[in-house]
């Protein structure tokens, strides 16, 4: 059984001054480097063995490639003074029609460094002014600032990352 807390269960408290955004900005940075140690050198049998009818360590990595649009799309929400923060599918049919067990490791992890260079990128290119931005979030129902979608893009990979190890460790 999995010790990594249910995502969607998660509560987010985001109190932190908006002067850590280039901390944050450092912790996304990494997440292309760990989630190659977590997966480089495994078998393949390792990486799309699937645990209880639930998503693979290869389709965990392939769910966060996946995700990198929308958080790049929230981004352009705090440049463009949205309403509200655009809308996740909740139900992951990206993920789960992409068929990431299909796909060589190599091209995951390329796609995911480049396109979180992409967010990395365009968050770099912002007025510091529009780190305190809030806007509100459409799931959690509370203004989240551009550093706390940071922040929450950190902790989604963090959650990942842990399922990963947790899957690959089991499976070795």
């Amino acid at each position: 059984m999995s010790q990594v807390p249910v995502w969607f269960e998660r509560k987010f408290e985001f109190s932190f001054p908006v002067e850590l955004h280039p901390n944050v900005c450092a912790r996304l940075r990494g997440t292309p480097a760990r989630l190659e140690e977590a997966l480089r050198g495994r078998s393949h049998e390792v990486l799309i063995r699937k645990a209880k009818g639930k998503w693979s360590a290869q389709e965990h990595a392939g769910h966060l490639l996946d995700l990198e649009a929308l958080w790049l799309a929230r981004v352009e929400d705090y440049v463009a003074g949205s309403e509200q923060l655009t809308v996740a599918d909740l139900r992951n049919r990206k993920t789960d029609e992409a068929d990431h067990n299909a796909h060589p490791l190599e091209q995951i992890l390329t796609e995911f460094r480049s396109a979180r260079e992409r967010l990395l990128k365009s968050v770099e290119e912002l007025d510091a002014s529009l780190f305190g931005r809030a806007i509100p979030h459409p799931r959690l129902k509370t203004p989240m600032r551009l550093v706390d979608h940071l922040y929450f893009v950190a902790e989604h990979d963090d959650h990942h990352l842990a399922r990963i190890w947790e899957l690959v460790n089991a499976a070795g």
